[in-house]
């Protein structure tokens, strides 16, 4: 039948056992091959899109609009397949941190910050990373594959199923924005991120505008124009030093994109402008990228580019060699920038007692490891 698949990085995804396709993460034109496979005519794709990605509907058999024949049809061949949950824990704040089972056993995080008018979804893109960014602990967990485009939906539509918000007004919703910033790099897995925001975008379905999503990259720099072109969601970009010296031990992705690279990509994002600017994620290290001389530089670096800095105080994880900066710190680092006109809030630290917060997810299909305690860079401090 005429369906897209995507494959791995190291393969592609086993099929179910009862050989069903799941018709999560199927394009509108993917479902109406499906449907058309069944003699149907295209009609009955868009009311299966309603049901499934509009209401969040797992049985074909609530599907009272659809002909109980042709549901029957639809239960023998296809499934509505969510990820498997294996653990659900609730931090002291509210985060909600999810461990998914995917078909082949791998597993990944996915973790929703609630605030007080909306709700952010921290999505996974990838089993583990392939970045090895020297202050993340998911960089310790080495690259498993890439998701596909269902498993990346299905995040989105486990987290809506948890909250019960199917078919809730936007104005009543507590998960209102998707943050690309969990396991892996989107960018390089882009044609399963796209499909997959694709759908989550769509007016019809589950319908989060592209201005309510985030996509978060240490710096792709060939795959961020066509990112900006094709889906338009706002970036945000993992600089988090000034200097490329330092930037290639705790970013080694430097060294392929060195900073003035990323940065000429970043004024040429589509579609920025004041109202839409570039958020730069940059976590405050004690000692290694916080002085008064980093921020003058950042400030300097990012002129011309519209532009917030999101200040993140590191957060820990066993076995890292890095300190977070100190609270009057940072408060220097962010009047330099203020004083520049650079918005810089500090983010909150949220989800830290149950290892959700940034920088923090690794999933538990992964042994813990007595790491070697690392030294931070050799590398001076300036300023």
């Amino acid at each position: 039948m005429g369906i897209d698949s995507h494959s791995s990085v190291f393969g592609p995804v086993p099929p179910r056992a009862d050989g069903k396709i799941n018709l999560i993460g199927l394009s509108r034109q993917d479902l109406a091959a499906a449907v058309a496979d069944l003699g149907e005519k295209p009609f009955r794709a868009k009311q299966l899109w309603g049901w499934i990605y509009g209401r969040g509907v797992t049985d074909f058999q609530a599907m009272t609009n659809i002909a109980k024949p042709l549901r029957v049809g639809l239960a023998e061949r296809f499934a509505i397949e969510r990820p498997e949950t294996s653990r659900h824990v609730t931090s002291v704040d509210g985060t909600r941190k999810w461990l998914l089972k995917l078909r082949d056993g791998q597993e990944i995080e996915a973790v929703h910050i609630p605030e007080e008018d909306r709700g952010a979804l921290c999505v996974s893109s990838q089993v583990g990373c392939t970045l090895t960014c020297s202050f993340c602990h998911t960089g310790t967990q080495r690259l498993v594959r890439n998701l596909e485009p269902a498993e990346i939906l299905g995040q989105v539509m486990l987290c809506r199923d948890a909250l019960g918000e199917w078919g809730t007004p936007h104005e009543a919703r507590r998960f209102t924005n998707i943050v690309m910033m969990g396991m892996g790099e989107p960018l390089y897995n882009y044609d399963a991120v796209a499909k997959a925001l694709t759908i989550v975008m769509d007016a019809e379905g589950i319908a989060i505008s592209k201005r309510r999503i985030t996509l978060s990259t240490s710096g792709v720099v060939p795959m961020m124009r066509r990112c900006g072109e094709e889906l338009g969601v706002n970036l945000a970009v993992s600089l988090h030093a000034v200097r490329d010296d330092l930037r290639d031990v705790l970013v080694p992705l430097n060294r392929k994109y060195p900073i003035a690279e990323l940065l000429d990509a970043c004024r040429s994002y589509p579609g920025i402008n004041n109202a839409r600017r570039i958020t730069f994620e940059y976590v405050m290290l004690k000692g290694v990228n916080d002085s008064v001389a980093d921020a003058k530089e950042l400030v300097r670096l990012l002129r011309g580019i519209p532009a917030k800095v999101n200040l993140i105080p590191w957060n820990p994880w066993p076995g890292a060699g890095y300190e977070t900066s100190t609270k009057a710190q940072i408060d220097r680092f962010a009047q330099v920038l203020m004083d520049a006109h650079l918005a810089s809030p500090v983010r909150a630290t949220r989800g830290q007692d149950i290892m959700a917060a940034c920088g923090q997810l690794k999933s538990d299909s992964v042994r813990q490891r007595k790491f070697r305690t690392p030294a931070p860079p050799a590398i001076s401090a300036t300023g």
